[in-house]
């Protein structure tokens, strides 16, 4: 006898408001991704100089990843999503003011480490950003699961993995490349203005999104049983550090386009935005496609084709930096990315109980994205030490060299980790005790 498919529950009107809001929160980052080591470059040629802005923006991952947890869990979700982004739009329209101060920005940017005041402002607004992207960020995820039902969850982040992408690396940069052109401040305060209007839209959101859980402890016993829940899932501890690597490697490559772009590839800002918009084609495809991908060749597969992606994006900006062909790179970079991000997040927001994720996720995320500044200085010191040996260009494509065979490494270390026996004993639950 034929039954009739049950319905899917709706997403409901609250996840296209997160929606939206998602979308013009990673617009502003999406504008960051070429204004920040865009402004550094016009103020400093000095490799190292223009990585450390991304590390304070990236730093915080390391430094407040952990606590952010305990106070996701902690607080009202949905005020502390408003909260940052309030803070990062003061943030960014102060530093935009700041620029049209006459004299601070410099008309020809200096060969040596800069030690001038705008430099400074540059430094610090990014670490203020990075604290609030943190905190913002683990709110965010967690707050999805609250209202989106949990059978739609693939569904629900492939959607806003797919809006978030568009905007981030389709829109974001190609408009920061015009609007830089235009006027620099003009980047930033428009930087700004869209996490204003991403806080408006959480605001919309009725409702108080606190989670009932035991009275607070002291804040390393709430950090380490979130930890304790992590390890003790072997898997889930192997993909955070996997993430980890494959992040470090991936900003690598990122901060060492900005200069590869530039000078050896030829491109102005505008076309270095365009470039970058390979990695919005590959998220949107990878966020629509991706449950049909994840169903046609299993999860496993699909996590080992990420790290396959990267080091083919190394390979490809290494030895063929045609445009066409580092923009296809980057794409097939971003659809197998998008697709390891929909796996990954969808098990965490399914498995973890709701008291918890907050630290969970907090934990993972400290070992998946607070090894970024790591890989942005290790792109800026691999140039400067190269520069003393070999030519400026060549020394420009060491963070690509090691980033494909950094991939290598990760690719043959998590091969076996990720395996489909793996992954369904994580479902099943094996080798791992109950949730506290």
């Amino acid at each position: 006898m034929n039954h009739p498919m049950t319905p899917k529950p709706p997403l409901g009107r609250n996840f296209h408001r997160l929606l939206l809001s998602s979308g013009l929160a990673n617009l502003a980052d999406g504008i960051g991704v070429v204004a920040w080591p865009w402004l550094a470059s016009l103020i400093t040629r000095d490799p190292l100089a223009i990585a450390l802005v991304g590390v304070a923006q990236k730093l915080p991952w390391f430094l407040f990843a952990l606590p952010s947890g305990v106070i996701t869990d902690r607080l009202d979700r949905r005020r502390l999503v408003i909260s940052m982004d309030l803070l990062r739009f003061v943030t960014l329209i102060a530093l935009a003011a700041a620029m049209l101060i006459p004299g601070l920005l410099p008309e020809v940017p200096v060969q040596d480490f800069p030690a001038d005041l705008l430099y400074g402002l540059l430094l610090l607004s990014a670490l203020i950003v990075g604290f609030a992207e943190v905190l913002r960020d683990n709110s965010a995820v967690t707050l999805l699961p609250a209202i989106v039902p949990h059978a739609r969850l693939e569904t629900a982040n492939g959607r806003m993995g797919s809006v978030e992408t568009v905007m981030n690396m389709m829109i974001g940069p190609p408009l920061a490349g015009l609007m830089i052109g235009l006027a620099l401040p003009l980047a930033f305060g428009l930087y700004g203005l869209a996490f204003a209007f991403a806080g408006l839209l959480v605001l919309s959101i009725p409702g108080t999104f606190r989670t009932i859980r035991p009275e607070p402890r002291p804040w390393v016993a709430e950090i380490r049983e979130g930890a304790r829940y992590l390890f003790a899932r072997p898997l889930l501890r192997d993909l955070a550090i996997g993430l980890g690597a494959l992040n470090a490697i991936d900003v690598m490559l990122l901060m060492g386009l900005v200069l590869y772009a530039q000078e050896v590839m030829d491109l102005n800002s505008a076309e270095y935005g365009l470039l970058l918009t390979g990695l919005a084609a590959g998220g949107v495809l990878g966020g629509l496609l991706g449950e049909s991908i994840i169903g046609r060749f299993g999860a496993s597969a699909c996590l080992r084709a990420t790290i396959a992606g990267c080091l083919l994006w190394a390979l490809i900006v290494l030895f063929w930096p045609e445009p066409v062909l580092v923009w296809a790179a980057l794409t097939l970079s971003a659809v197998t990315g998008m697709v390891w991000n929909i796996i990954t997040v969808s098990l965490r927001q399914r498995m973890i109980p709701p008291h918890l994720l907050g630290r969970v996720n907090s934990v993972y995320r400290f070992f998946g994205l607070g090894t970024m500044p790591l890989g942005m200085l290790t792109a800026g010191a691999s140039v400067s030490i190269a520069e003393a040996f070999i030519p400026r260009t060549q020394a420009l494509a060491m963070p690509f060299a090691l980033g494909a065979i950094l991939s290598i490494l990760l690719l043959f270390g998590i091969w076996n980790r990720v395996s489909p026996r793996a992954l369904a004993a994580l479902h099943a639950g094996e080798g791992a005790p109950p949730p506290p």
